[in-house]
């Protein structure tokens, strides 16, 4: 999806949201974001899963040119990033954009004395051209969310832990983004301490034994996050942005885990502790496609990669301080057959607002 073949986005009328007590119309600051899996981005000759060979020089310079590339169509402020192997490689793929960008961080995957970037499994990280206040990852599973896996026992910590940012807009309003990306449906088999399999992986049992265990746990890891989303949110008029991966659609019972959205048909105060998919909640809504999909799993599309939003940007919410003005996906590189180079989701791009304070009165 270039944008020299995007048509121009005509103006939306003015949400009632959008005007003030005195009936002037409320100024708003706009916030780009953009979640993208990266497809185990790696530096070259690096090692990261058994069996797949290590990229080359060449394989991985086309591989951070794509991804600048990429980076400049988005021109995002802020970037969601999975599947990062090494920080350093993703910093050279934002230094191809050609964009500036003060923040890169993907805790975990860091390279430097001593550090060897991810290990076992990819991180995920933050690209912000916001002012950005704190980043935390969110490893430990609460006690509540803790769950028991057939043949392996507690499930206490995320595979891949969470970011939580704490971001900073210019007219000083704070934002939250967490950056998600929960196992995969890909079933767990058992292995020994070696990495040895331990069981028939070409048994149909087994192979649905496999598929629970990875249900089980991203269950788990839906729930330890939507812990984490209600104490951000309880009471609280901060903007939260969960974007990632999810590894499951909107509608699945994992998401409703995290945003528990279908509780507010039942109770308008759930709002308050609400996640709201941002292609449900835009304004143009002329731009919704039966297209939007992120992902093809053996021809089937699926949406994986979600922009979820609280109650804030939603423009019908008595507790709105901004909305969702559209949301784009990128998946046109899908059709172009599998090549590591390339990413194999698709990149979604939402365009938010955040009211500005009113002027202040002249004397």
């Amino acid at each position: 999806m270039e944008p020299d073949r995007t048509p121009p986005v005509p103006p939306i009328p003015v949400a009632p949201s959008a005007i003030t007590g005195n009936g002037a119309q409320s100024r708003f600051a706009t916030l780009m974001v953009a979640t993208c899996n990266l497809l185990n981005l790696a530096q070259p000759g690096r090692h990261f899963y058994a069996g797949q060979d290590p990229y080359s020089q060449n394989e991985f310079e086309r591989k951070v040119e794509w991804l600048g590339a990429r980076f400049k169509v988005l021109n995002a402020d802020v970037i969601a990033v999975q599947e990062v192997w090494d920080e350093v490689a993703l910093r050279a793929a934002v230094a191809h954009s050609g964009l500036q960008y003060g923040f890169v961080s993907v805790p975990g995957a860091e390279n430097g004395l001593g550090q060897h970037g991810a290990q076992g499994t990819p991180r995920v990280g933050i690209v912000s051209r916001l002012k950005v206040e704190s980043v935390t990852s969110l490893a430990d599973f609460p006690a509540a969310a803790v769950v028991d896996v057939p043949g392996i026992g507690p499930h206490n910590r995320f595979e891949r832990p969470p970011l939580l940012a704490t971001l900073r807009m210019k007219h000083g309003q704070a934002v939250g983004v967490i950056t998600a990306h929960l196992k995969s449906k890909r079933p767990k088999y058992l292995q020994d301490a070696e990495g040895r399999p331990l069981e028939d992986p070409a048994d149909p049992a087994v192979q649905a034994i496999g598929s629970l265990r990875s249900l089980i746990m991203r269950a788990g890891e839906a729930l330890a996050l939507r812990l984490k989303v209600v104490e951000l949110l309880h009471r609280t008029r901060l903007p939260l942005i969960v974007m990632g991966d999810l590894n499951d659609g909107p509608h699945s019972v994992t998401t409703q885990l995290i945003a528990a959205t279908s509780q507010v048909a039942y109770d308008k105060g759930a709002r308050d502790n609400a996640l709201f998919s941002a292609w449900d909640v835009m304004g143009e809504a002329a731009l919704r496609r039966d297209v939007a999909f992120s992902h093809i799993h053996q021809g089937y599309p699926e949406v994986l990669d979600q922009v979820l939003v609280s109650e804030e940007f939603v423009a019908t919410s008595r507790a709105s301080i901004g909305d969702v003005k559209r949301v784009e996906v990128f998946n046109d590189h899908l059709f172009e057959g599998r090549d590591r180079s390339r990413s194999d989701h698709g990149f979604v791009r939402a365009l938010l607002r955040l009211r500005l304070p009113d002027p202040a009165p002249p004397d």
